[in-house]
């Protein structure tokens, strides 16, 4: 069911249909597994964990929501916590993160309380304004429930320490 926004489509909505267009969601991976992640710079982050079930590695693309720190990355579960991404890391928190020129670097994962979460999409919300709109319309159209209830993950990159 599509909703109608001044006689348009939402285009909030249209958005929510593609983010169930696998191909198209996964389209970014290519760049990233080519090494050209970097044209998406820092709003976007290509995350590596291990499957649940089998162990084996699995890429997906995410829109960071925050970046409180140049190391720190927060990336939201829009499909709130039935995403397998989200299910995989609750159960073994294994994670690399791609982004910018950045490759497969090590990451601890921390799942925020409300409050944190709260804090981050504020700022999100003061920091891009319009993405706002479109980020918060999108992940409602497609979870069904309000942003403020969507899970949030830090995504902390974990300093090399044998260079």
């Amino acid at each position: 069911m599509s909703r109608i926004q001044g006689g348009a489509l939402d285009p909030t909505a249209a958005a929510a249909r593609l983010l169930h267009v696998r191909w198209l969601v996964r389209a970014p991976l290519f760049l990233y597994r080519h090494g050209t992640g970097w044209a998406f710079g820092r709003r976007m982050l290509m995350l590596e964990h291990r499957g649940r079930r089998s162990g084996e590695p699995r890429y997906v693309c995410l829109e960071v929501v925050d970046n409180p720190a140049d190391a720190v990355f927060v990336v939201a579960s829009g499909f709130g916590d039935q995403a397998q991404w989200f299910r995989n890391l609750q159960a073994n928190g294994a994670a690399h993160v791609s982004i910018g020129r950045i490759r497969s670097a090590p990451a601890e994962v921390t799942f925020l309380d409300e409050d944190a979460a709260a804090w981050c999409l504020d700022r999100y919300r003061a920091q891009h304004p319009r993405a706002w709109k479109m980020l918060r319309g999108t992940i409602e159209n497609a979870s069904g429930r309000p942003v403020s209830e969507v899970p949030l993950i830090a995504l902390s990159l974990i300093e090399d320490t044998d260079a």
